[in-house]
């Protein structure tokens, strides 16, 4: 059995940050569990490639949530990174921070130290290294026609998300270097791994988290077959994700009583709080015929592909380098809006169904054709996830509750009607032919909403299952990111967040990884 001061279990987006940091201190022994393999995979650096690691289980836990009564009944597809990297290896790259009022949020929840001008340090750190591309020069012409429809509505332009003023439209910064994905696996974690007191062990799935008189002294993990033991001296720190590490914690006894006792778990620790406030973003695409050319002329036929597959290996530059959501913002619905209701995506392309494991980006509609899209930027619909039973493999039962508000039925409308005034407006309309997805015949607000319920899907952005709060009752950690109820036991990745942000959550994710990373050096004299 082997012992380390630190054990951080998942290799993803914060993981690999926070090894990085704690490994910086050479007296610290460091060891990192990741249940996947190598990002060094064609398909993860291409930045177009994550369409094909959308349906691909050797980087991708490939999960599936329960059937939800409010989106027609079907079960959305959510794909989660299995893999150096985690999900971000396989998302599609938008750098966004958030607002800053999203921060602003989470401090006035009870959470000191997390305002914007408070983890505003840390974003910063983490641009150090992570290289944050502006592509607009490479996006297709669509999107200078898209932005100025969006102008004529009195949408204002905004250079950077990042920047002074968020909200607004224009071109998203994607996380690229020299044409190739960036990730915290490549610049956090890669440098680090020269470093004798960082152990790095893949396709080592977690089974427990090793639970002492109420202290997490290791864990036990399998990794080729074998069933193996590893304790941590100063303590234990979870970065699996809004996914795992609420199933690892719930596995390992810590959680809701009466699931545990159901299960035939010992319960060690009631946190009714885990697995619980689920939150995620919910996007629905309108499809238009094009007048004009677009990324399915250029993806579609194999000479198309070719063509965009030699500038990228002379150049770097193109479609391959580059998402397919190449434009979008952050709106108010209306001016009662206190701030920015809506986010807003432009993607150049079409590809049938939009959304389930079927996607493919690489073969787009056999037409000229593009898609405006939107999300409610904060929902306040909370679902839940919970272990389906004591076997560390079986995937958690995942319920998104979607819907399940007025505010949020409120938005689905606003959105949808927005999505067809961007289209009408000029310029923008001059290049549509007609709308494909829903159609004409789709008008009334009942049948806007009865469309998002039969097309809508996840982008992908589950937060909060273990939420940062003052209560225990409530939360799971506290402004520390400290377990209550466990000594040495630490969750730091998305499954914390209070409230999810108003745009992608990768950012921020990296951004809690840097502050929970100090917040531990400052403990225990790190860094």
């Amino acid at each position: 059995m082997e012992r380390f001061d630190y054990i951080v279990v998942g290799a993803g987006t914060a993981g690999c940050v926070v090894a990085s940091r704690l490994s910086a201190q050479r007296r610290c022994r460091v060891l990192l569990l990741e249940a996947g393999g190598s990002d060094r995979r064609f398909w993860i650096q291409l930045p177009i490639g994550y369409g094909r690691t959308f349906n691909d289980p050797r980087v991708n836990w490939m999960y599936e949530a329960e059937s939800d009564p409010a989106l027609a009944g079907r079960q959305l597809f959510w794909p989660r990174g299995k893999v150096l990297g985690g999900s971000g290896s396989i998302n599609a790259m938008v750098y966004m921070r958030g607002l800053p009022q999203d921060f602003d949020d989470w401090r006035e929840l009870g959470n000191p130290g997390w305002g914007f001008q408070d983890v505003l340090p840390f974003f910063q750190r983490a641009e150090e290294l992570i290289h944050v591309s502006d592509v607009s020069r490479d996006t297709h012409p669509l999107c200078r026609a898209y932005i100025d429809s969006c102008a004529s509505l009195g949408f204002g332009f905004t250079e950077d998300f990042n920047g002074a003023h968020g909200e607004g439209v224009g071109f998203y910064r994607i996380t690229t270097r020299a044409g190739r994905r960036e990730s915290t696996a490549k610049r956090h974690l890669r440098p680090a791994l020269k470093r004798p007191n960082l152990s790095v062990q893949l396709r080592a799935h977690v089974l427990q988290i090793l639970i002492e008189n109420k202290r997490a002294a290791g864990v036990r993990y399998q990794q080729a077959g074998r069933t193996r033991e590893a304790r941590a001296d100063k303590a234990v720190i979870l970065c699996a994700g809004a996914v795992n590490t609420p199933q690892l914690l719930q596995l390992s006894g810590i959680g809701p009583r009466a699931l545990l006792q159901r299960l035939g778990i010992d319960c060690l620790i009631d946190s009714p709080a885990v697995g619980r406030n689920l939150q995620d973003h919910l996007a629905v695409s309108y499809f238009y015929r094009s007048r004009v050319p677009t990324l399915n002329d250029e993806l579609l036929p194999w000479r198309g592909k070719l063509k965009a597959a030699a500038r990228y290996l002379v150049s770097r530059r193109g479609a391959l380098a580059m998402s397919v959501n190449q434009a979008g913002g952050f709106v108010r619905s209306d001016g009662a809006q206190p701030r920015p209701n809506l986010q807003l995506y432009f993607n150049p392309m079409s590809y049938a169904p939009q959304s389930g494991r079927n996607r493919r980006l690489l073969k787009p509609d056999p037409y000229s054709a593009f898609l405006l899209s939107f999300n409610a930027c904060r929902p306040s619909s909370r679902g839940h996830l919970e272990i389906r039973s004591a076997n560390p493999f079986e995937a958690p039962v995942i319920h998104p509750n979607s819907l399940a508000t007025e505010r949020d039925l409120a938005d689905v409308i606003a959105g949808t009607q927005l999505l067809r005034t961007i289209a009408a407006s000029s310029p923008l309309s001059g290049f549509v032919e007609s709308e494909i997805r829903p159609g004409e015949a789709v008008q009334s607000p009942a049948q806007l909403l009865q469309d998002f319920r039969e097309r809508a899907g996840t982008v992908f952005h589950p937060v909060s299952t273990c939420r940062m709060g003052p209560d225990p009752a409530t939360a799971v950690v506290d402004a520390r990111l400290r377990v209550y109820g466990v000594e040495g036991l630490r969750i730091i990745d998305a499954s914390v967040f209070p409230t999810v942000t108003s745009g992608n959550t990768n950012a921020p994710t990296i951004m809690v990884a840097e502050k929970g990373a100090a917040l531990i050096g400052e403990e225990h004299d790190v860094g």
